[in-house]
């Protein structure tokens, strides 16, 4: 089978289009006949090596933390699958990933695939519609009435967390780049603002950051936050800042694979009320490209790998 895979840690030009064998499926685990994998900013960080302390990976590595495919066989111990059923899923940071046209994952990790979107367009969801969920509900605690606010909104977690969050009956405040704020207001953020620190009429409970921020800009989004309030950030390099004077507390979100709330996810997208961000298809021999595109500028919107295996329904 064909996949991608780097063979050493370094720039764009290690990732390889090659054969290799295709896996066998072990005690509670399923092969997926991959439609396509995405593409996440982490995985670039992974592949230059620059994330080998709290990312252990084993080379060589293929890629491809989202999966969306085709139940092909079955493990031991495996049931609530069928083979053909569609299916899609997130793997652990330090897994072998799906940019291959054969992936083995465990059963537990996977969920039906939504009925209302292409399955190739729904490898875009799981990775950063799961850090969205976790960071409202496992740490912000998101509920009916709160006001958040929304840093990064413009990009794909960002309009993830508005969404879920105007779903919620949270009053939804964003902050976008120049060229985004058309998204957060289809996202359905009730005030849009423009990069920086947002002069606001009242603070806010909760706070989560989605971009890059320096020291002073982390402090001054603690400030906008009631007394006993959240900030939720999941930009790593940068951790979360506190005031423990007032009781607010920093939360540095780490994703991990949760087929429930992915579940959950899929649920709102077939009945309307989540919608997918714009979507690009990209063959998978092209995804070293697409490191190269994200090495000189952010990405905008999701960029999806199709493998030789898809129907593009």
């Amino acid at each position: 089978m064909k996949a991608v895979r780097f063979h050493e840690y370094g720039t764009p030009e290690v990732l390889r289009y090659e054969d290799v064998d295709q896996p066998a499926p072990d005690v509670g685990e399923i092969r997926i006949r991959v439609a396509a994998t995405s593409f996440n900013p982490v995985e670039g960080n992974i592949r230059a090596g620059v994330m080998q302390g709290p990312i252990p990976i084993r080379l060589p590595h293929t890629p491809g933390l989202d999966i969306a495919g085709t139940v092909d066989a079955l493990g031991e111990d495996v049931t609530g699958f069928d083979i053909g059923d569609r299916v899609i899923g997130a793997l652990p940071l330090t897994s072998t990933g799906a940019a291959a046209e054969y992936v083995v994952a465990p059963a537990q990790l996977l969920t039906a695939a939504p009925t209302s979107v292409p399955l190739v367009d729904a490898a875009g969801l799981p990775l950063v519609g799961l850090t969205a969920w976790q960071a409202l509900f496992d740490h912000a605690k998101l509920t009916t009435g709160q006001r958040v606010l929304v840093n990064g909104a413009g990009g794909v977690v960002g309009g993830y967390a508005v969404q879920l969050a105007k779903n919620t009956g949270a009053y939804v405040i964003a902050t976008t780049g120049p060229h985004s704020s058309e998204q957060a207001k289809l996202a359905g953020a009730d005030e849009i603002h423009g990069p920086g620190i947002p002069e606001l009429s009242e603070p806010v409970d909760v706070v989560l950051n989605f971009a890059p921020l320096a020291p002073e800009q982390m402090a001054a989004l603690a400030a906008v936050i009631r007394d006993g309030g959240v900030l939720v950030n999941t930009t790593v390099w940068m951790p979360a800042a506190s005031d423990e004077a007032r009781g607010v507390r920093g939360i540095n979100l780490f994703f991990r694979p949760d087929a429930e709330q992915l579940a959950q996810l899929v649920t709102l997208l077939d009945a309307g009320k989540l919608h997918l961000g714009p979507t690009r298809r990209v063959p998978l021999a092209g995804l070293a490209q697409v490191h190269t595109e994200a090495a000189t500028a952010p990405i905008n919107g999701k960029i999806v790998f199709v493998t030789p295996n898809a129907t593009l329904d």
